[in-house]
């Protein structure tokens, strides 16, 4: 319990920005995702949830996010980004994921303008290398995951501000590709 005298704790919000698939896109995805063998326990990311992560954020806070549009908006993609989802993987912890043979130019230049950005309002990124995929399940040790014979592929025209909270993505700020105006 917080005193006058304490300071009240900061109202952090859990970010990443992302590219949501388009309708086809997410249809491709989950049939696929349909025609793999699950074991029990698997925990299916849902339908509404499945994305690329172009930068995960953690807890910022929320008085922080005003600023966002002016350092984010003349780094979000100039021209539509597309990119095919032709590889299935079964990752170290058991996370399932489908993600591009190779990551496209303009997704990695999108990544690269979007962390300067990042790294200009004091949020630098992550350390690891950029590996883009849209993560199916968890928990999905011993699945047998179908072959990739119609990948998923679609074109990406915003970038989105998402706030994670409760199980629960809400998006903040979108935008837009100047093509998609």
């Amino acid at each position: 319990m917080n005193t006058p005298t304490q300071a009240r704790p900061a109202d952090p919000a859990r970010l990443f920005l992302a590219l949501w698939p388009d309708a086809d896109a997410l249809a491709a995805i989950t049939a696929w995702r349909g025609a793999c063998t699950w074991p029990a326990g698997v925990r299916l990311t849902p339908r509404a949830h499945l994305h690329v992560t172009l930068h995960f954020l953690g807890a910022v806070p929320r008085a922080r996010i005003a600023g966002f549009d002016a350092a984010l908006a003349p780094a979000s993609p100039v021209e539509p980004v597309a990119f095919v989802l032709s590889k299935a993987a079964l990752w170290h912890g058991g996370i399932a994921v489908l993600e591009p043979a190779a990551p496209p130019a303009a997704l990695t230049a999108l990544h690269a303008r979007l962390g300067a950005a990042l790294a200009g309002l004091g949020l630098p990124p992550e350390a690891r290398a950029y590996r883009p995929h849209v993560t199916l399940a968890r928990e999905a040790g011993g699945a047998t995951l179908a072959p990739v014979n119609e990948p998923p592929a679609w074109t990406s025209r915003s970038v989105a501000l998402v706030e994670s909270r409760g199980g629960r993505y809400e998006t903040l700020r979108t935008w837009p590709s100047h093509a998609s105006t």
